[in-house]
């Protein structure tokens, strides 16, 4: 299923932002997380660090690392007993308002997809709630200084307010690290496994291998 709409081949390429041009920024209201690595706060809180978002494991979750073909990490989900979790940290504009932009698209191949949609208010203005009859999905996007954060949780729909609120737990708790290269617009900020989780998928990757 994609999450982001299908862009037409005659839509211009997407923007490059400059890290020197000084556009004023609307961004959603972090006091209280999602926390730029700026401004991160100085807890005790131990959090996965994946190189561009940093975030606390629930306890009794199990990871799940999706690999692209090529080699980098595509995504980490979080497994839960109320739902699989997925944080994604993409690269936006300086002037905000690329969640609001997306929910039009993801609603759009949520429906061609043959899910039922309605968009709902939450912490951080619109979310987006979907049913597919067996799973009960729940959007929830950021807004901050040149990254948008996005989380999605699926889980049964029985759990679907409790995993709602789980995920707006999980990103009001992460931690996003940007960097000061010009990325495209969209671009999913790139994911650095810790070494002990990259040599335990090595190790059982050749082990398969040899099987």
């Amino acid at each position: 299923m994609a999450l982001f709409g299908r862009k037409k081949r005659e839509e211009p390429a997407p923007v490059v932002e400059e890290v020197d041009e000084p556009t004023p920024v609307e961004v959603a209201d972090l006091s209280e997380g999602p926390h730029d690595a700026q401004d991160a706060p100085e807890d005790d809180l131990p959090r996965l660090d994946l190189g561009s978002v940093r975030f606390p494991v629930p306890d009794g979750a199990q990871l799940q690392v999706e690999m692209d073909p090529s080699g980098p990490v595509r995504a980490v989900h979080i497994l839960t007993q109320i739902g699989q979790l997925t944080v994604t940290a993409y690269a936006a504009p300086r002037s905000g308002g690329l969640w609001r932009e997306i929910c039009g698209e993801l609603a759009d191949q949520l429906r061609t997809d043959g899910a039922q949609v309605h968009s709902t208010v939450g912490d951080w203005g619109q979310e987006l709630a979907a049913s597919t009859g067996e799973a009960a999905l729940r959007f929830v996007g950021v807004d901050g200084p040149r990254w948008m954060l996005r989380g999605v949780v699926a889980g049964p729909p029985e759990l679907a307010d409790h995993s709602a609120k789980a995920l707006r737990e999980l990103l009001r708790r992460t931690v996003v690290d940007r960097g000061t290269s010009p990325m495209p617009v969209r671009t999913p900020l790139p994911l650095e496994l810790p070494p002990a989780i990259a040599q335990h998928i090595a190790a059982a990757q050749e082990g398969q291998g040899q099987g």
